[in-house]
Parts: C-alpha cells; structure tokens; sequence
C-alpha cells in the first residue's frame, strides 16, 4: 500500500478531510475534488480528478506556500487566525492569486475521472506535524 501514495500538493477545500485541491495520479498533478454521497447525507471516498496545466498548477503552488508559511506561523504561536490565509506581508500577493485560481481549480465533472482516495500524513507518528502540508493520497 506505501509504495503507491501519491504527493498531495495542495488543499483547497477541507472539511473532515481534504475535498478539493491538487495532488498526484500516476505522478503527474490532477486536480481533486472530493464527491458528496446524497444516500448516506456525507462526503464518499470518491474523488473526481482531473489533470491541472503547468501554469494553474505553478501559480497554485506559489499560493500554496503562502498558506503553509502562515499556518507554520499560527501554529507556532507568531501570528493568530485574524490574518487567515495569509501572511500581513503576503496578503496582497494571496488575494492576487486567489483571483486568478478560483476559476482555473474548478473540476469538470464530465471530462474528471472518478476514483477512491485515502489521504493520510506523510509521515506517520513524526513528532510536530500538525500541517496539512505534509500529505499524501492513495488512490484505487
């Protein structure tokens, strides 16, 4: 099971788990985006994948670092949630790129793939993760 994970390179989109973002299907960067079940009223383990082009997914890891630094800093006691998602000096930077991503990361249900995802932390049991930066997915 190890050897297939996958790196999740972003998450946009939480809520008991990742539901939205950017992560690797047979190595190459997809956009994820998690399907909700109407049976049984709650996220499934079906996620919608799609592949992302090499613009999106720079400008996307540019704002996803942004976003660990800030929650590296939160959790570390440097700043409080009132500056969520971002840094005060890379706020401005954040909302630029947030303007532009928002359509980009947008799944198409009709040309994404359907697949299982389980998504855990890279690594398990090491002392100090608390990020959602440290992911990976398993996808079947």
């Amino acid at each position: 099971m190890y050897e297939n994970r996958e790196i999740v390179h972003t998450v946009t989109d939480y809520y008991d788990g990742p539901r939205g973002g950017i992560a690797n299907y047979h190595g190459e960067p997809h956009l994820y985006s998690s399907v909700w079940d109407e049976g049984a009223e709650d996220w499934s383990e079906v996620f919608l994948l799609q592949p992302v082009d090499e613009a999106t997914f720079r400008l996307a890891m540019e704002d996803w670092a942004i976003w660990c630094r800030w929650e590296r800093a939160f959790h570390s006691g440097q700043t409080t949630h009132a500056t969520h998602p971002a840094l005060p000096d890379e706020r401005m930077r954040h909302d630029q790129l947030s303007a532009i991503l928002t359509p980009s990361l947008q799944v198409d249900s009709e040309r994404a793939i359907r697949v299982k995802g389980k998504f855990e932390v890279r690594t398990p049991g090491q002392p100090g993760i608390t990020s959602s930066c440290e992911l990976v997915v398993v996808w079947s």
